[in-house]
């Protein structure tokens, strides 16, 4: 078996302890104010998200972080990192990614797979930096580690779903087989993709993002 294989399992694990199962990306509001109420709605959700911002946005500064870790270019680093944590359109998104990317980048130094020096210059880097870092460390396939990642952040979306609509477990199964079908292509697509064609138009999920900050009642921060 390919050891690159069990890192990525590794690293799309949700124990992989980053917090991300606190967040719900605007998920939670959604719910509340009733867009998502079933699991026809959850699928169109998370599937528009998916596509729409995850896929079409992240998953391409990913990619091109994946380069710049095997070319050992910090600069590109560094600006692909400004330009990513600059393009998070809530207070919400922007401090879930620094935290996750915080926790992801102490665990890594926690590790003697990953060189030390790889993230010391990045103090707060944003989560995809950190997990690109290890990817990249890990000799995962650029299209692979982009799968994974989509799969990370689809399995904590449809987890959330099951909490907060709430959802039985089946159900969240078929979100997952359903879903999961479009990620090969896109992955495909994503390390493809020039930098200057990422795309991130998905006001819905800004607006929900940005409610979330000030809902009454919630379980998820954000």
């Amino acid at each position: 078996m390919n050891l690159a294989l069990v890192r990525l399992l590794h690293l799309a694990s949700p124990t992989l302890p980053v917090g991300a199962y606190t967040y719900s990306q605007g998920l939670e509001w959604a719910v509340e104010s009733g867009a998502i109420h079933n699991e026809a709605s959850a699928s169109k959700w998370i599937g528009d998200c998916l596509t729409h911002s995850l896929a079409s946005f992240e998953a391409v500064y990913l990619a091109h972080m994946l380069a710049a870790w095997r070319d050992s270019d910090a600069t590109q680093l560094a600006e692909l990192d400004a330009e990513f944590i600059a393009s998070r359109e809530t207070a919400e998104l922007r401090a879930e990614t620094l935290q996750m990317g915080h926790s992801l980048a102490k665990l890594l130094r926690d590790l003697a797979d990953i060189p030390d020096a790889a993230l010391r210059e990045f103090p707060q880097p944003s989560f995809p930096l950190a997990w690109s870092c290890a990817a990249a460390n890990w000799n995962i396939e650029p299209e692979d580690a982009i799968a994974g990642y989509l799969w990370a952040w689809l399995e904590n979306q449809v987890m959330a779903a099951l909490k907060a609509v709430p959802l039985g477990q089946t159900a969240g199964q078929r979100l997952l087989l359903s879903l999961g079908e479009r990620l090969p292509a896109l992955a495909k697509q994503a390390a493809a993709t020039p930098l200057d064609q990422a795309r991130n138009f998905l006001p819905a999920f800004a607006i929900a993002s940005s409610l979330h900050e000030t809902q009454y009642t919630r379980i998820f921060r954000s």
